[in-house]
């Protein structure tokens, strides 16, 4: 029987894409490059455990979560988790930054400075700007003024970035026009912590970085994986935590890896495309009135 992984995730740096397995191997992802895997019949997902540690128990979990941990670990995690609010005194420096997803779709917050850009790339943020530099709390008071003073969200769904990211504007200015906008109303806020050193509005745009420009749109996002399912395709684009595979015979399917983390994956075993996992296709946009 071949080798069996159990993928821990997909890793964005400035180095590439990764794709890691548990025991810290790592498959480096291209464009171009074809990627399958099967399910075996019996297997099971597993918890991930928390904060590089292995789950105690090794507790079953659901297979259509994101998060891939028991209770237990999922708790473990959040009481270490900076995005939960739960460390007041990490001594690094932090930026705020304004994210854009697509028309509409505008998010505020945080990252350590040392991580660069990378928050931004496993987020799946067609572009950004930063906004503030300075200590953690007062990025987290500068996060929450804006909530309060501007209504921007600190949160927004996966489905609801997949959903834009095939009809996303041309040009990169166009995709610039929110974050440049919002970027003015926010600095021209009077309540800023005095600790934290705005940032000017330059805007990244990440498009060619995920490789998303001109690529088909997806026809649906698979749901979940199942013992005796497998999927094979090549890779065309990814964005965030999403793999955008073509499917010969299918189209472009997305498979978000934050479903895959906790199962033992093995190569598939027939050669050429497939798709034999649940799927939700995405809603088709009509021409006319039928």
């Amino acid at each position: 029987m071949a080798q069996m992984w159990r993928c821990s995730g997909l890793r964005w740096s400035g180095d590439g894409l990764v794709l890691a397995w548990e025991g810290g191997r790592g498959s480096a992802l291209v464009w171009g490059k074809r990627v399958g895997f099967a399910v075996p019949e019996g297997g099971g997902r597993i918890c991930v455990g928390a904060r590089g540690h292995a789950c105690p128990v090794r507790a079953a979990v659901p297979g259509r979560g994101t998060g891939a941990r028991c209770e237990e670990c999922a708790r473990l995690d959040r009481a270490h988790s900076v995005a939960a609010d739960t460390i007041a005194d990490d001594p690094r420096p932090y930026r705020v930054y304004l994210a854009w997803f697509g028309p509409g779709l505008v998010k505020v917050g945080i990252t350590a400075v040392e991580r660069g850009p990378a928050r931004l790339l496993e987020q799946g943020a067609i572009c950004f700007s930063w906004l503030g530099t300075g200590p953690l709390m007062a990025a987290r008071r500068t996060e929450e003024m804006l909530r309060a003073a501007l209504g921007v969200p600190d949160r927004i769904a996966y489905a609801e970035k997949r959903a834009v990211r095939a009809r996303l504007p041309g040009t990169a200015e166009e995709r610039a026009a929110e974050v440049r906008a919002l970027h003015r109303r926010a600095v021209a806020l009077d309540r800023w912590p005095e600790s934290l050193r705005a940032e000017p509005c330059e805007v990244v745009d990440q498009v060619r970085a995920f490789g998303i420009e001109g690529v088909p749109a997806a026809f649906g996002e698979v749901t979940e994986l199942v013992p005796g399912g497998a999927i094979g395709g090549e890779l065309v684009a990814a964005a965030g935590p999403d793999l955008h595979l073509a499917v010969r015979g299918r189209g472009v399917v997305v498979l978000d890896t934050r479903l895959i983390r906790g199962w033992g994956l093995v190569p598939m075993l027939r050669d050429g495309d497939e798709l034999a996992l649940p799927v939700r296709e995405f809603p088709q946009e009509q021409d006319g009135l039928f």
